[in-house]
């Protein structure tokens, strides 16, 4: 399959609907014994975390399972029972190891089999293309009793939505495609805002005073990123939050502890 460029992810944060001023949490599962084994390197993850954040909503967990019906189910099950929403990659093609659809039936505890949806999308698909509606094609349309489906404008085999969880391709093109789909339909949350200061240090000299700048602004989250240019060590610090001036605060502690750093050190 020829890969697609990635849709406009400004424009998948576009939701002039479901606005809400609350967090919005979600989990990832990603499946497949591909991406296990190092055969396949994942591209999805970056991609979702990505749109997410761009429409306020935090990805909090990920997480990689094997083509095993029974880890799929369990780990459906946490997420779901977790986060607002889940989005899960991988699993619904035509082979006998694509095993997701029914893990995440069973998961839900309701009844699979052919939707006539999907039977007409991907029967006209393979019609139009002169191609024989097969077995294995077939399988693409067997989707839980009660579930929506997600246009794929890329291959047509559609994904489904049942309850918090969103179920798409593993190919990133296709599943990009039913993201900037899915992403019409996502509430909104209040968006994650950030503030980098660059910092001269290593984190084995901050590590002490920006624990303590932490524990003094609760409304922030700041993460220390170490960087190595071959000779020294240097960090960058992120300070992010949902609060304009909690993050503006802590960022400026951040910048009186370094300076008070430099003159100690006579690098002032």
């Amino acid at each position: 399959m020829t890969e697609q460029s990635s849709p406009n992810l400004s424009d998948m944060a576009r939701n002039p609907m479901n606005k809400t001023p609350d967090i919005v949490t979600a989990g990832m599962l990603a499946i497949g014994d591909e991406l296990l084994s190092g055969r396949t390197r994942d591209k999805n993850i970056g991609h979702l975390a990505s749109a997410l954040t761009l429409q306020g909503i935090d990805l909090r967990e990920v997480r990689i399972v094997a083509d095993e019906e029974d880890d799929i189910v369990a780990a459906v099950n946490a997420l779901r029972e977790r986060y607002d929403l889940v989005f899960t990659s991988g699993g619904i093609g035509p082979t006998h190891d694509d095993i997701t659809a029914d893990a995440i039936a069973k998961a839900f505890g309701v009844k699979i089999d052919h939707d006539p949806r999907a039977m007409k999308i991907l029967g006209e698909h393979y019609e139009e293309r002169k191609m024989e509606f097969t077995p294995a094609r077939k399988r693409m349309a067997r989707i839980p009793d009660g579930a929506s489906l997600i246009d794929n404008p890329v291959s047509k085999a559609p994904g489904f939505v049942i309850g918090n969880v969103h179920v798409m391709a593993g190919v990133p093109s296709v599943f990009q495609a039913m993201l900037e789909n899915v992403a019409k339909t996502l509430p909104s949350g209040q968006a994650m805002l950030s503030r980098a200061v660059e910092c001269g240090f290593g984190e084995g000299t901050i590590g002490e005073p920006l624990g303590k700048i932490q524990a003094n602004h609760p409304l922030t989250s700041i993460g220390s990123y170490p960087k190595f240019d071959g000779r020294n060590f240097s960090t960058q610090i992120v300070v992010r939050g949902r609060e304009e001036t909690a993050i503006e605060a802590a960022a400026e502690a951040v910048k009186i502890m370094l300076d008070e750093l430099k003159e100690k050190s006579g690098t002032a």
